[in-house]
């Protein structure tokens, strides 16, 4: 098979399969470790023991979440020298920099302050604990900084300019804030935290159907919906700006993700594909369900603004895999439109009665839908990165560098081994991490635990 002796396809494979199955746990470390730093503030200003009980209980999955974060991340750093070493000698200059801030930055200090978080209870003030688990979260949400930052760089370089097959920075401030990164930040950041509310009101909702815990788990399961409330409407209007910032800078990987071949006249509008098939050797759709101009009105906020369609593009700087782009787009979409449905359902639901476990217990469906949920912030976390990245193909660096140009001189069959390799540890990993947390899961909290009887070092 010609997939079998192709370096360049088989090094693209590793980086997409090990990132895919890596960034699943840093989503989860982001938004649950903002959750330990509010329900620790909720327990100093209230002295309510549920509260400091909620941060014991839910710390034991953030750290086993962290630590296999921490294993599947080790190999993606390096990849880029062992698969990747043309695009690191040309642009390490700016993009190793900033991968060595996240790392030096960002990671150590998560990391530092962890222990302080789960084991210093009692050996430090609770003003000490607090302030370590926020240095937790805030590590975690800069780490995501940064690695966004390098990552929409690569989307919109700035800042520099390509000589003699090295780019030279001319800007950091303008490399760093490049056109895509407020955007691309606001939307991942978002994300995890909106996936982790889902995941915390999920758990609270499977303990609750089992009437495991009923009070315990009725505040966690507010407190996921009060972030979803706010998240869901949020995240679709960044969706949406971070939407028509592609089209603007990379309108090439846009027309692909909407099908859109042929670019519109005005005063004729642009059609929106609802389902469509892609089909690049035949330049068009083989069929398609559209909506008249709608896609005018998506991208530029008017019934008749232009859209440039992929033919406007030569074959070989088109995205490849046309289907899975159109498809991966539209179910992140569609999940992020549910999630908001889920949260409007939770607040009708509980308009009348407020949060009242006998009447929440009532209504199982509910309860049942959140739990179902849990996998879906993942899913569409997982096809965005899809959506981004075999969209920006066929460039590394979009404009500057072709993939195609910077992959290390490698034999074909030592990527495979490595390939096949990667995949099954880190699944490995997965399946260690279902079953302790599903042992922690059933275990349940611990209700019988009590705060350090003193605020300050205890002998």
């Amino acid at each position: 098979m010609d997939l079998l002796n192709d370096t360049v396809l088989l090094s693209r494979l590793q980086f997409a399969v090990t990132t895919l199955l890596h960034i699943i746990w840093p989503i989860l470390s982001i938004g649950l470790s903002l959750f330990l730093v509010v329900v620790e503030i909720l327990w100093l200003k209230t002295g309510d023991v549920v509260w400091y009980r909620h941060a014991r209980f839910w710390a034991r999955l953030f750290l086993l979440n962290f630590g296999i974060g921490v294993v599947t991340g080790l190999p993606l750093e390096f990849e880029f020298g062992t698969n990747w070493a043309s695009f690191s000698r040309s642009v390490g200059s700016f993009f190793g920099n900033i991968l060595g801030f996240e790392g030096a930055m960002a990671f150590m200090l998560e990391a530092g302050f962890l222990g302080i978080m789960m084991f210093g209870w009692e050996r430090v003030s609770r003003r000490m604990h607090l302030f370590a688990t926020v240095m937790v979260a805030f590590g975690a949400s800069l780490s995501a900084f940064w690695i966004m930052a390098a990552n929409a760089w690569m989307q919109t370089p700035a800042g520099g300019v390509m000589r003699n097959g090295q780019f030279e920075l001319l800007s950091y401030s303008a490399a760093l804030f490049n056109p895509n990164m407020p955007w691309a930040v606001a939307h991942m950041w978002v994300a995890c935290v909106e996936t982790s509310a889902l995941v915390i009101g999920g758990i609270s909702a499977w303990y609750l159907l089992r009437g495991m815990h009923g009070d315990f788990f009725l505040r966690s399961l507010r407190c996921a919906f009060l972030a979803m409330v706010i998240l869901s409407p949020l995240q679709i209007v960044l969706g949406d700006g971070s939407g028509r910032n592609v089209f603007l800078h990379q309108p090439a990987k846009g027309a692909a993700l909407e099908g859109h071949w042929q670019t519109n006249i005005p005063p004729h509008g642009a059609p929106w594909a609802v389902l469509a098939w892609p089909d690049q050797q035949a330049q068009d759709n083989a069929w398609s369900l559209q909506v008249p101009a709608l896609l005018s009105w998506l991208v530029t906020h008017s019934p008749d603004g232009e859209v440039r369609g992929l033919r406007d593009f030569p074959r070989r700087d088109q995205p490849p895999a046309l289907p899975l782009l159109f498809y991966a787009f539209r179910l992140m979409v569609l999940i992020g439109f549910w999630l908001l449905f889920l949260a409007g359902w939770t607040a009708w639901t509980t308009r009348a009665k407020g949060w009242r476990l006998e009447s929440l217990l009532t209504r199982r469906r509910l309860l049942q839908c959140w739990v179902a949920s849990i996998p879906l912030g993942y899913v569409a976390a997982e096809a965005g990165w899809v959506v981004r990245e075999v969209g920006r193909q066929p460039w590394i660096v979009y404009g500057l560098l072709r993939t195609q140009e910077q992959a290390s001189a490698l034999p074909a069959g030592l990527v495979l081994t490595t390939l096949l390799a990667y995949t099954g540890v880190y699944l490995l990993l997965a399946v260690a991490f279902i079953v302790f947390a599903r042992r922690l899961l059933f275990a349940g909290p611990d209700m019988t635990l009590l705060p350090p009887a003193a605020p300050g070092v205890r002998a």
